[in-house]
């Protein structure tokens, strides 16, 4: 089948396979976005979803995932470690970006997981979120049960985030101090919890097309809604520190398969993002329709209000979805 044939039938809500997909990676670019961009058009509208997020635990991570700046089995620049914010500080931080306008406000940790006690702590911070501001909220707290996640949930969490990061079997490659079958049972735990759940990936880890299109299949088998693609930043002190950049023009090829694997979830630009010099702008005319905004856990983002006016520009309205 060729681009166009692929793109009625994703929009006849037929599901592609894995071949199709891959035969996608030697598209014309200019042809495949804009069946991409078709396909989000039909199946999603012109919602955007738009978040933030705070870096509320910082540093000392137990993992070894080779990108990031918080492991503690690297040296990198990334010594500004702290502990578990206070209630006042995420409370601030929330009602900030929700007088911004922000709808979604997503809390993340670093390490393996909270302990039961950081749980406690920062369920009484979401019940004052939700209780003063009206934005959603939504976390990343590492590989917790569902037990914890129910808990969560009962104060006032919408959503939860684990990214899987790439393929099953490039994974082992990335991180060996926990497994993809350990995101796959945090993830299915989350949704046992009545959680919508995040989930995505980095490009530029070493990856092929092939590992992040079997990653998209797995997403999509998981019920995925929200899917984060970042970019990696190469860090200093890291093992992927010298990995070469992903460029403007595969990201969105990437981005636009995407499309077509997961026609009717919000594909979402995150990391990474402020090193395209567009910022995201042709990406969003290819099948993305979501992004993180702001300041990223490390690194520097995109303020929420050129944001605003970009998507203004582009047709878009910002809003909750898959709630």
């Amino acid at each position: 089948m060729n681009v166009n044939d692929l793109k009625e039938k994703v929009i006849a809500e037929l599901p592609i396979t894995r071949n199709e997909a891959l035969s996608l990676a030697d598209a014309p670019l200019t042809q495949l976005t804009a069946a991409a961009d078709e396909i989000r058009q039909k199946i999603c509208g012109n919602a955007f979803d738009l978040c933030t997020i705070v870096n509320a635990k910082c540093g000392k991570c137990s993992e070894d995932c080779k990108y990031c700046a918080q492991s503690a089995h690297y040296h990198t620049s990334c010594q500004n470690s702290y502990p578990l914010l206070s209630t006042e500080a995420l409370l601030e931080q929330a009602a900030k970006n929700d007088a911004r306008g922000v709808l979604r406000y997503s809390i993340v940790t670093s390490g393996k997981a909270l302990s039961e006690r950081e749980i406690d702590s920062v369920c009484e911070s979401i019940r004052k979120i939700r209780e003063h501001t009206g934005i959603r909220v939504c976390v990343s707290f590492g590989l917790l049960n569902e037990a914890q996640f129910q808990k969560l949930k009962d104060a006032g969490v919408s959503r939860v985030h684990c990214n899987l990061e790439s393929s099953r079997a490039y994974f082992p490659q990335i991180c060996s101090t926990h497994t993809f079958e350990d995101k796959i049972e945090t993830l299915k735990a989350a949704k046992r919890a009545g959680l919508s759940i995040c989930s995505g990936g980095i490009m530029g880890l070493g990856e092929t097309m092939r590992d992040r299109i079997d990653m998209a299949f797995t997403l999509r088998e998981l019920g995925v809604t929200s899917v984060p693609i970042n970019l990696l930043n190469p860090i200093d002190g890291t093992p992927f520190a010298h990995n070469r950049l992903i460029t403007n023009d595969e990201l969105r090829r990437i981005v636009s398969i995407f499309r077509f694997i997961l026609p009717g979830s919000m594909i979402r630009l995150a990391g990474g993002r402020g090193l395209l010099f567009d910022k995201g702008e042709a990406c969003f005319q290819s099948g993305a329709n979501a992004a993180i905004s702001g300041d990223m856990l490390t690194t520097q983002g995109i303020t929420v209000e050129t944001d605003f006016q970009l998507l203004k520009q582009l047709g878009y309205e910002v809003k909750l979805t898959h709630e």
